[in-house]
């Protein structure tokens, strides 16, 4: 007879024989490498042998719920291949991001051939974990103050308290509301902010974060280590991130500033622009990721929409002309209207309101609203005379273990300019949620004296019209737009609108984007991060066993 069970405690309960639920799988018959998904009452498991020894965690991703038996498994990860989050499926505890929660942990034990997954009763609903955490403790003289209220410095506070720090933790915010979840604001601006809240308020009080919300830090002190907020008042710190974020780029043509010209950066902005666009004639200025999203949710929802693009298409000088291209044609096909090449020139009002929209090849657009998004601005302002170096970009520079130049203040987030692994270390400015959540956690660590460089891949998504184009790996621009791959080989056929991209540079697999092609994405992902090099060869195979799709 044969047992061997895993390491791992299911969790948060105490089993008696009566709550306790066996599954048995007629046969062991898993690969090293393979994973299997299995129902225990409504909980679905996901049963996974590597090296020899079975384990068996939660089989939901505890970012959106993606089912992880359609991700990629390598060695003893599985990434989600919907957003790229990253679990050990030895003990289910999250390793990349999005989301912040572990996954539910079950034990096992293989016994003449069979299977057995144990599973509390009362643990049958519970489809994610949060890690154990610490609270603050009085006596402890200690502040790490944590500016900007996005998953930068929510993880990072998380990540101090999963590591036993019990000093202050304060966590300041311009916004209304505690952190919340951004990339849904411009992919349904119709939600209320309850419904996006990455923890219910109750959260902080329970760990010990305070969180100052519709509060603006204004200036750095780093001698007298203290900072200044809008209203005059000073706050002290022993240790401080700046994880601020970035802010729309304003339109700056004449009548920008007449009523009906919106800029999406917060939660009141997206509820804003819902109310004042439904059943009006909408124009979006920017074919980039925010602007292609915003026109999608609005299509069947406005009465008209137009999209400006300075480029022929929207995404080329990122994910290139073909997808691009394909991108306008889904949104023609729902009567958005593209004037590319072009740009706003003049926005022509009413009684102070928005009337027109003039561009540069003449053509006048009928506008009741007008939504720009033309690119960021970092938040580095508070900044001026602190001596924290930024560059020509006002992007905050840091190193591998988000530390600026100055000691004790680190930085993370789109915020920064950082050092990206999978390009030889080469200072990069990457405004993706997946990566704000790494880098608040590799500084939090740094914080405690942990030496951790940040090595996550980037890993991106965008939704139009219901569809997500997913893509990872370094920052892409095109040949024509300068440095970053000069050649994309497909896979798949672009007219089902069902691909798989990869973007070449110097016969290498630099980074690769898809639709409808799981989970060919997140292996990618997964290759890049464990270092190999996806070669041109490889791409231009007709062979794609390798990635397991």
């Amino acid at each position: 007879m044969c047992c061997r069970m895993n390491q791992c405690q299911e969790t948060g309960q105490t089993e008696t024989q009566e709550e306790v639920t066996e599954l048995v799988c007629q046969e062991a018959d898993l690969k090293d490498g393979q994973m299997k998904e299995v129902t225990v009452g409504d909980q679905k498991v996901l049963l996974v042998r590597s090296e020899g020894q079975y384990s068996a965690v939660g089989g939901r991703c505890s970012h959106y719920g993606a089912p992880l038996i359609k991700g990629t498994l390598v060695g003893d990860r599985v990434r989600c291949p919907f957003h790229g989050a990253c679990f050990n499926v030895r003990n289910g505890d999250i390793e990349d991001y999005p989301g912040l929660d572990s996954l539910p942990c079950y034990k096992v034990k293989v016994e003449d051939g069979k299977v057995y997954v144990s599973i509390n009763k009362k643990s049958l609903t519970v489809t994610k974990r949060v890690k154990e955490m610490c609270s603050v403790v009085p006596d402890v003289k200690h502040t790490i103050l944590l500016i900007g209220g996005g998953p930068a410095s929510l993880v990072c506070a998380e990540t101090l308290r999963q590591k036993c720090y019990q000093g202050r933790i304060i966590i300041i915010t311009k916004d209304s509301v505690p952190p919340f979840d951004k990339p849904k604001l411009s992919k349904a601006l119709n939600v209320e902010s309850s419904s996006i809240l990455l923890r219910p308020e109750d959260f902080y009080q329970r760990y010990g974060m305070e969180m100052w919300t519709k509060k603006e830090v204004v200036s750095v002190n780093p001698a007298k280590k203290e900072v200044k907020m809008s209203d005059g008042t000073l706050q002290r710190y022993d240790q401080l991130l700046i994880a601020t974020g970035c802010r729309a780029r304003p339109l700056t043509c004449p009548g920008s500033d007449l009523e009906g010209v919106k800029l999406l950066q917060s939660y009141e902005d997206a509820k804003d622009i819902y109310s004042s666009s439904l059943g009006q004639k909408v124009v979006v200025t920017g074919a980039s990721f925010i602007g292609m999203e915003v026109a999608s949710y609005f299509s069947d929802k406005a009465a008209s929409v137009a999209m400006v693009g300075t480029t022929q298409y929207p995404f080329e000088r990122t994910l290139g002309s073909e997808i691009g291209q394909l991108s306008m044609q889904m949104l023609e096909e729902k009567n958005v209207k593209f004037h590319m090449n072009d740009r706003v020139t003049e926005i022509r009002g009413e009684n102070g309101k928005v009337k027109q929209v003039v561009l540069k090849s003449g053509v006048v657009l009928e506008a009741d609203v007008v939504i720009a998004g033309i690119g960021v601005i970092p938040n580095s302002d508070l900044l001026a005379g602190s001596e924290v170096e930024v560059d020509s970009r006002k992007a905050v520079i840091v190193d591998k273990f988000m530390r600026t130049n100055v000691p004790d203040i680190f930085a993370a987030g789109d915020v920064t300019s950082f050092p990206l692994t999978i390009r030889g270390d080469q200072r990069v400015s990457i405004g993706h949620w997946q990566m704000s959540h790494a880098h608040g956690r590799v500084a939090a660590l740094n914080m405690l004296k942990k030496s951790t460089k940040i090595e996550s891949v980037p890993f991106f998504w965008t939704v139009l019209l219901g569809k997500s184009i997913r893509y990872a790996g370094g920052v892409l621009t095109s040949k024509c737009y300068g440095e970053g791959y000069t050649e994309i080989i497909f896979k798949g056929k672009m007219e089902e609108r069902k691909f798989l991209a990869f973007y070449i540079k110097d016969d290498v697999v630099v980074a690769a984007a898809s639709l409808m092609f799981d989970p060919a994405v997140a292996r990618i992902a997964e290759l890049m991060a464990r270092g190999q090099i996806l070669t041109k060869a490889q791409a231009q195979a007709e062979d794609l066993s390798w990635l397991q799709i």
